[in-house]
């Protein structure tokens, strides 16, 4: 189905550099961070599980803000939220560097992260502010190439600075990043939210908002596609560190080029989105895209269940993978294009969703690990065939 022949409207650099960092603000906290946890450990003399608890609570920090702050950039407006959230992440983060115990850094972690999922969160809904559904789709996949570079300098640059300043340097870097997301959007960005969408907010409480959003059908449909796509990434990162070193007997190094080479696969398939998007609507791509991800998954299944060699997984895994380029941002636009004037409270709903679904699938897979490729290569063919499945029963147009 050819897409409409409106023109398209093309961001500035300054736009896309600024709205990238609003939505890679959560993943360079996780990043930065990853390298300092054996300091950790050692600093406060305990386990490196209990310093584990200093990521899974914010990852739970990331699911409740988002359907928090969704719902108030709605009611007060974009940049008020976005602020509020610097604000909190600026005081998190210079508590995390001071805290007395690893039980403080803990909450320090949680707080942090609330802080800057009203960065992301609102950068959802900025952006089906200013454009429409199908050039939405388009900047989604664009801001992939900015949420990218984290993945691939942050943890470095992270150890740079524990190497020359320890790591509590690390996050007084997290209070710099702070401050200077604030002075950005107090200095660049204009409000979005519109007239429309503040009157309604005023009009409904939180609660009647999302019940409202979740009697949509086509809603709940975009929002299991984009979960359930995103949580065969969630599966990757759980399992593939034991399965690929330990398992495959890749070296650390070999390790990280692995993980690089999926990276790209996911970012290379959001660029082809974005020049398939000239020409056709995201629900046409999602249609056969959805397809073909299910398929994928299904053969990742087959070869794993029957030990084909490793390079044949792993091209596997980067075919099913990579779907998620051409997936995720479609799933999002059609998601924020059932009620614009609710885009915030959606948001939220994407975010608090994607990021619960991606922590049971993570755990899951985690939980079943057996030395082979096979749970991972389940739990990506299950999911991927609850997206399809929720797209053509649920959210496809009829």
């Amino acid at each position: 189905m050819p897409a409409p022949t409106a023109s398209i409207r093309q961001p500035s650099l300054g736009e896309i550099l600024l709205l990238g960092s609003l939505t890679a603000f959560g993943a360079v906290t996780i990043d930065l961070y990853l390298p300092t946890l054996p300091a950790i450990a050692r600093d406060y003399g305990t386990s490196a599980a209990a310093v584990q608890l200093t990521l899974s609570t914010f990852f739970v920090g990331m699911a409740l803000g988002q359907l928090f702050f969704g719902p108030l950039s709605d009611r007060i407006g974009r940049r008020p939220t976005i602020l509020i959230g610097c604000a909190v992440y600026v005081a998190a983060s210079l508590f995390c560097a001071l805290a007395p115990t690893i039980e403080a850094l803990v909450a320090g972690r949680f707080f942090q992260a609330l802080g800057c999922c009203a960065a992301m969160v609102t950068c959802r809904a900025i952006v089906r502010d200013r454009y429409d559904h199908r050039d939405s789709a388009r900047i989604f996949s664009l801001l992939m190439l900015v949420l990218a570079i984290a993945p691939l300098l942050a943890p470095t640059v992270g150890g740079w600075i524990a190497a020359a300043a320890g790591w509590h340097a690390v996050f007084y870097a997290f209070v710099a990043v702070g401050v200077a997301i604030s002075a950005a959007v107090g200095l660049r960005l204009d409000e979005s939210r519109s007239a429309a969408t503040a009157q309604a907010a005023r009009g409904q409480d939180v609660l009647s908002a999302y019940a409202r959003l979740l009697g949509h059908k086509r809603l709940i449909g975009y929002l299991l596609v984009g979960a359930a796509n995103g949580a065969t990434l969630f599966s990757y990162i759980a399992a593939s560190p034991d399965l690929v070193v330990n398992s495959w007997g890749f070296s650390e190094s070999q390790f990280g080029l692995v993980f690089a080479a999926i990276a790209v696969g996911v970012v290379g398939s959001s660029q082809v989105n974005r020049q398939l998007l000239k020409h056709r609507s995201p629900d046409a791509i999602l249609a056969w895209a959805t397809l073909g991800a299910a398929a994928a998954g299904v053969a990742l299944w087959l070869v794993a269940l029957f030990d084909a060699p490793v390079p044949v997984v792993l091209a596997a895994v980067f075919v099913a993978l990579s779907s998620n380029g051409l997936i995720a941002a479609n799933a999002s636009a059609g998601a924020l294009n059932v009620d614009p004037l609710r885009a915030g409270a959606i948001s939220g709903l994407m975010g608090g969703i994607n990021f619960g679904m991606g922590a049971a699938a993570s755990a899951l897979a985690a939980a079943m690990y057996d030395g082979t490729a096979r749970p991972l290569a389940a739990n990506v063919a299950v999911a991927l065939l609850v997206a399809a499945a929720a797209y053509h029963l649920l959210a496809k147009p009829r």
